[in-house]
């Protein structure tokens, strides 16, 4: 139960990086307890346990991680830094206990969500009829909506209330290190419905997008972490980080607006859907000032959650040391 990102065996004592543009860039979910034997394990044990002994096992195996994992704690604290400034680090890392316990109970409910009956994942969710109707006051201008979010809350849960909402899903995201998960994340994505792009290092990811958004689709993309030089510079409670591109890019190609979505835990097993104010990418700037805007408006709309639930931003390594000191090329 203890969250994936944060698995490393004993000897991984520094984090495994990729050169990406001479910044080495963490990969985030590759390491030697990331594979497809711990995560179908963790699928069946929350499948067949009642979830409040899965909630107690998540409980004291993210505490143990907490305790032994002198790095990720450490990681999670210095992240903390921008978004509780002045709190001492002692505080700090106690909040990373906090994050840890609050991640596995995410992951918990999203797998036994997959398998719920419609009764049970609508009982999950606790959402006013006009968060479903903005949702449909956006497709019916017919250029598709681009959801965004960040690694904030349950945004994996966030498929089940789409699959409610009977709304057409895309995501977008990067395939697994370990070829058995991401086998196995694309079923449970395919059990709910929804259709996924896996990033690739081609024109060929844009330009499905810009399918998907032709046929009034929902294209879905964490936008939190940049990846290589596809990333655009915005200010995020209060330091320099750098957001993934693609999506305000996008958004200014079709047309769709870019609309932030966050999901928060309100109880055992239930979740709220908190819409932001749909960003449009303006198009009487030019387009590297218009991306930019666009991207610090979500920024903007992330910082505000982020201070609201600290716990819920689930980075488990330095995010702000992963920063690029430089620009695009």
């Amino acid at each position: 139960m203890i969250p994936q990102e944060t698995l490393q065996p004993p000897s991984a004592a520094q984090p495994i990086t990729a050169e990406r543009g001479g910044l080495a860039s963490p990969r985030w979910t590759l390491h030697g307890l990331n594979n497809g034997f711990i995560f179908g394990a963790t699928c069946k044990i929350v499948g067949a346990v009642p979830r409040r002994l899965t909630y107690a096992i998540g409980e004291f195996s993210t505490w143990l991680g907490w305790r032994l994992m002198d790095r990720t704690r450490l990681a999670i604290a210095d992240n903390l830094g921008a978004i509780v400034p002045g709190e001492p680090l002692a505080a700090r890392e106690r909040r990373a206990l906090d994050t840890l316990r609050a991640y596995a109970r995410d992951v918990i409910d999203f797998l036994r969500a997959i398998a719920a009956t419609d009764d049970a994942q609508r009982q999950m969710f606790d959402f006013a009829p006009e968060h479903e109707q903005m949702f449909k006051t956006l497709l019916a201008e017919g250029r598709g909506i681009i959801l965004v979010t960040g690694h904030y809350g349950n945004w994996e849960v966030g498929s089940v209330l789409m699959r409610i909402f009977h709304l057409p899903l895309t995501i977008v995201a990067m395939a697994e290190a370990n070829p058995d998960v991401n086998r196995r994340r694309r079923e449970i994505r395919d059990r709910l419905g929804v259709e996924t792009i896996e990033v690739r290092k081609s024109l060929d990811t844009a330009l499905q997008i810009r399918r998907r958004l032709a046929d009034n689709r929902i294209v879905a993309m964490l936008m939190d972490r940049h990846v290589g030089r596809d990333r655009v510079a915005v200010t995020l409670a209060g330091r320099r980080a750098w957001f993934l591109k693609t999506p305000a890019l996008m958004g200014l190609l079709s047309g769709a607006p870019l609309l932030p979505c966050f999901i928060e835990r309100t109880g055992p097993a239930r979740f709220t859907a908190c819409p932001g104010e749909p960003i449009f990418v303006a198009t009487d700037l030019p387009r590297e000032q218009a991306i930019q805007r666009a991207a610090q408006q979500f920024a903007d709309q992330l910082s505000v959650r982020l201070h609201q639930h600290p716990e819920y931003w689930y980075h488990f390594y330095r995010y702000w040391d992963s920063q690029p000191e430089d620009g695009p090329a």
